[in-house]
């Protein structure tokens, strides 16, 4: 589902003091531990969970890009020649047990929109101070990144990512901010790997705060399943088709 490229980092004051930022993925675990959590890796019995999803994922996800090569390859020439900029938006998130990797996107903003970020910050819906970052008829969209927002290609390129083994197909999308400055009560969405969709998405809810968010991930890692998943990504697609998933 489309989203804000550049999200905003909240301000150093509001960060975790450093005995909590260290050993990101114990504190993971711990957090997970007090709110019974299970952790991608260690659901106790779950083939699904452990090896099932990342496998089916990663063949799924390779299957799709050669599929879709002849839509890939025109959006790529179309953004290219709209100014001449990148093709590609690449921006390290946040995944499994806090680690940071590059997601991949098509490019939808001006080459110089993270320069233009500080000065549209009073205009971030979730409020100033929040680490989600989203402005209404944001003036750094492209107009071929309209449409793709509109129509989610953008996230095409994260196929490549649930092929590197960073994402899966369904789960908590990953934030661009780190796990540092995170309340320790988001930390159990941490506790799989990160989605190109999942519950949140297809709530029909883009603009609840990252509270609400992570209560929406960590419930669906609670009740982790392959019937989950795949009610989920039809969803996806419904959302998709009907245009109204571009959050």
């Amino acid at each position: 589902m489309a989203e804000s490229e550049p999200d905003q980092n909240p301000s150093p004051a509001s960060f975790p003091p450093p005995e909590r930022r260290s050993d990101m993925p114990r504190r993971v675990r711990y957090e997970c531990d007090m709110r019974g959590v299970p952790l991608f890796l260690e659901f106790s019995n779950h083939n699904y969970a452990r090896r099932l999803k990342p496998r089916v994922d990663r063949a799924l996800a390779l299957v799709a890009i050669l599929v879709l090569l002849p839509l890939l390859i025109p959006i790529a020439i179309l953004i290219k020649l709209a100014d001449g900029g990148p093709i590609f938006f690449v921006q390290q998130r946040t995944g499994y047990l806090g680690r940071r990797f590059p997601l991949f996107k098509f490019r939808t903003m001006v080459p110089n929109a993270e320069a233009m970020k500080e000065a549209l910050r009073a205009q971030n819906v979730h409020g100033p101070e929040s680490p989600d970052f989203k402005l209404i008829d944001d003036p750094r969209v492209t107009r071929i990144g309209r449409f793709l927002r509109k129509t989610s290609l953008d996230e095409l390129p994260n196929l490549w990512n649930i092929v590197r083994g960073e994402m899966s197909f369904v789960g908590p999308r990953p934030t661009s901010f780190d796990a540092s400055t995170y309340k320790m009560h988001h930390l159990p969405r941490l506790a799989a790997r990160p989605g190109l969709t999942g519950l949140w998405q297809v709530s029909g809810r883009a603009n609840i705060g990252f509270d609400e968010r992570s209560e929406m991930d960590i419930a669906y890692i609670r009740s982790l399943s392959p019937q989950q998943d795949l009610s989920l990504m039809i969803k996806t697609v419904s959302a998709v088709t009907k245009a109204d998933g571009a959050h």
